[in-house]
């Protein structure tokens, strides 16, 4: 299931590496504050398991997903993420060894929908719900924001629903490898939506660096960076036309939709910004208008009349010296046969 590689008016192009004025949080083990890649765009909210914790990632895994959404490309690396002008809001919710409630959870979702994300990837994932969760869930898709979730845990070994994926509303992610194929040993979390590379993956890390990680949660970065590529691109989707969206343009499994292990298919960034759906053709969603640069003002179309002209005029005199020369030729040898025909001799 490989992306494709397309080739995209310049205008496209250049929103399709940008992501610009899209905020995503990231909901998970915080962000380092200090990582190059995220230098100028990232913004801390709060830590709610440890008020001193802003700021900090002591796991590394929140900033390894915001620089796979986010991350600025840097002297000396060809890495950078999916949207790398996008900005990232890191909300904490984990401690320092990483692990989580759905309480907790349910608080950083419910901070990013106050600090004004439009997407928000949960990069972590409990395998018990509970009430707040769920209606922290249902408040950020009230007011329209994108919740990204994990289809299965990273660890996960057993089969078994995972928070906040299951909820009504959470896009739930799940990891592919380089062949197209679902990771894991075929364990089942959350019903799949879409799923996107997770395996092996790189990206930067607290401080600077870059490592690689494999899992569900990684898979989650490529769908929520494709979505603010999408919202810069086209600002007035509704939730359910970017979900939709996502969906219908997503690489499909070529069996009934959704599979059980790949959902709709593998998101497909290009396909996502660029492509008119078949409901669109007759009223398509206006996307933001490119930035006006200089106005070029064309030459006048050069007149070639004369030049036409002087073609036809030597065209002309040369035919009527080739009818000269022919006449010098012809007419004397008429005059002295007196315009009788040659006789004609059989060959012997």
């Amino acid at each position: 299931m490989p992306w494709p590689q397309l080739y995209l008016r310049p205008e496209l192009a250049w929103r399709l590496t940008q992501g610009a004025g899209v905020t995503v949080a990231v909901v998970g083990t915080g962000v380092d504050a200090h990582a190059p890649a995220l230098k100028g765009r990232l913004s801390n909210g709060p830590s709610v398991f440890d008020p001193h914790g802003v700021g900090r990632d002591c796991v590394g895994h929140g900033t390894f997903v915001a620089g796979l959404i986010a991350g600025a490309r840097q002297q000396g690396a060809g890495f950078s993420g999916m949207a790398p002008k996008a900005r990232i809001l890191a909300v904490s919710v984990t401690d320092v060894t990483g692990d989580t409630t759905a309480n907790l959870i349910a608080k950083g979702l419910n901070a990013a929908v106050d600090s004004g994300a439009q997407v928000i990837d949960v990069a972590v994932a409990v395998d018990t719900g509970s009430e707040a969760l769920r209606q922290a869930v249902r408040r950020a898709t009230d007011n329209g924001l994108l919740v990204v979730a994990p289809a299965t845990m990273d660890t996960q070994a057993s089969s078994g629903a995972v928070y906040p994926a299951a909820y009504p509303g959470v896009v739930s992610v799940a990891a592919i490898g380089a062949g197209g194929q679902p990771l894991g040993n075929g364990a089942q979390g959350a019903p799949v939506d879409l799923v996107a590379p997770g395996d092996t993956v790189m990206s930067a890390g607290p401080g600077g660096g870059y490592f690689t990680g494999t899992g569900a949660s990684f898979a989650t970065a490529f769908v929520a960076g494709t979505a603010a590529l999408v919202l810069d691109y086209r600002p007035r989707l509704t939730l359910d036309q970017l979900v939709h969206r996502l969906k219908a343009t997503a690489y499909a499994p070529g069996t009934a939709l959704p599979q059980a292990q790949l959902g709709y298919g593998c998101v497909d960034p290009v396909g996502a910004v660029a492509s008119i759906l078949p409901e669109e053709r007759s009223a398509s969603p206006s996307p933001r208008p490119a930035a006006a640069g200089p106005r070029l003002a064309m030459p006048p179309r050069p007149d070639h009349s004369a030049e036409r002209l002087a073609a036809m005029v030597g065209g002309f005199a040369a035919g009527v010296v080739a009818l000269v020369a022919l006449a010098v030729a012809v007419v004397p040898r008429g005059r002295l046969r007196h315009w009788r025909p040659g006789r004609y001799r059989a060959p012997s």
